[in-house]
C-alpha cells in the first residue's frame, strides 16, 4: 500500500509540473501581434493578465499556490494590514484581534503615535501572539506561540517571524488597554513572502523573458515587447517528435581571462542567490536596496574563499 501511494504521489507531482509550452508560445505570437499594430494605445491590462498567466505555467503553478520551478522566500512583495481598536478590560480579560493571510513569513504589531488624526494613541498590553499556519512544505497545520507579556508604547513596532513560510496564516493577538487611559489603536501587518524562480528550471530563459515584457508593458516599450515575445515563441518552438528545442541563435563566445576562468564556477547556492538579486533589482526602491545588499554580501563571500 505505501509503495502503491508513492506511485501515486510521484505520479501526481510529475502531473503538476508539465507546462503547456504550446500555450505559451501562442500567447507569445499574440503578445508580439499587438504589440505591432498598437498606435500609442497598447491594451496594458490585458497584455498584462495574459504575460503574468503563462509565467505561472512557466513556474509549473499548483493548485495550492506552490510551483514547480520557483519557491518563495523571505523577500517582501506585499502586506495585509488591519486596525484595530482595543478597548479596556479586566486584567484577567484580553481581546482578540487577527489577521489572515497566505504566504506569510513575519507579522508586525504596530502601535501608532496617533488615534483618529490629532489624538495621541495610548500605549496597549499584548499578552501573547498565537500564530496557525500551514507550512508550504507540508499538509500539516502548526502553531508557534509568542509570549510578549509588555506594554507596547505609540510608535512602537515589533516584528514576530513565522518558523516557516505558511501557505495559509492566521495571526491572533491577545491584548488590552489601560482603564485610565482608555483604548488604543493596535495595527497587524502580515508580510507575503516573495516568488523566486530556481535557476534548474528548463523554462528559465522564457521566464526571463516574460519578466522582461512585464517591464516592457509597464513603459509601453514596445521595441523590448516585441523582441522577448520573438524569444519566446523561437525558443518554444515545439519539434515533429513534440520535444522543445531552444532554436534561440547563442551569444558570441566571449572571452574570459584565465584568473577569471576559475571564479566562474557557479555553484547552484550561488545561482539562485543571483537569481533572487536579479529580481529584486528589477522591484521597487526599497526591492533594489535589498537587491543591493545582498549583491555586496555575496562579493564579500566570494571575495574570501
Amino acid at each position: 500500500m505505501n509503495i502503491l501511494l508513492a506511485i501515486v504521489l510521484a505520479a501526481a507531482m510529475t502531473a503538476s509540473a508539465q507546462v503547456p509550452v504550446a500555450r505559451v508560445a501562442e500567447d507569445a505570437r499574440v503578445v508580439d501581434r499587438v504589440a505591432e499594430v498598437s498606435r500609442g494605445d497598447l491594451p496594458q491590462d490585458l497584455l498584462r493578465r495574459m504575460v503574468n498567466e503563462d509565467l505561472d505555467l512557466l513556474r509549473g503553478k499548483r493548485a495550492d499556490g506552490t510551483y514547480a520551478y520557483a519557491a518563495y522566500e523571505r523577500l517582501e512583495s506585499s502586506r495585509i494590514s488591519q486596525s484595530y481598536s482595543i478597548n479596556p478590560s479586566a486584567e484577567d480579560s484580553l481581546s482578540t484581534v487577527e489577521v489572515k493571510g497566505t504566504f506569510a513569513y513575519r507579522v508586525i504589531l504596530d502601535v501608532p503615535t496617533r488615534r483618529l488624526l490629532v489624538r495621541k494613541n495610548n500605549p496597549v498590553f499584548v499578552d501573547r501572539v498565537e500564530i496557525e499556519y500551514m507550512p508550504q512544505t507540508s499538509s500539516a497545520a502548526k502553531t508557534q506561540i509568542v509570549k510578549v507579556g509588555t506594554w507596547l508604547e505609540p510608535g512602537t513596532l515589533r516584528p514576530f517571524e513565522l518558523e516557516e513560510i505558511g501557505r495559509q496564516a492566521t495571526v491572533r493577538v491577545f491584548a488590552r488597554s489601560d482603564k485610565k487611559t482608555g483604548y488604543g489603536n493596535l495595527g497587524l501587518t502580515l508580510l507575503q513572502a516573495k516568488v523566486v524562480d530556481v535557476p534548474e528550471s528548463p523554462y528559465a530563459d522564457a521566464v526571463a523573458s516574460i519578466k522582461a515584457i512585464q517591464r516592457g508593458i509597464d513603459r509601453r516599450d514596445i521595441e523590448s515587447i516585441r523582441s522577448m515575445a520573438q524569444r519566446i515563441t523561437a525558443g518554444l518552438t515545439p519539434t515533429a517528435s513534440g520535444s522543445v528545442v531552444n532554436v534561440v541563435a547563442p551569444a558570441a563566445p566571449v572571452a574570459v581571462p584565465a584568473e577569471v576562468r576559475e571564479v566562474a564556477t557557479i555553484t547552484p547556492e550561488i545561482q539562485g542567490e543571483l537569481q533572487a538579486i536579479e529580481d529584486l533589482l528589477t522591484g521597487t526602491d526599497v526591492e533594489r536596496r535589498q537587491g543591493m545588499d545582498r549583491l555586496h554580501q555575496l562579493i564579500r563571500r566570494l571575495r574570501s574563499r
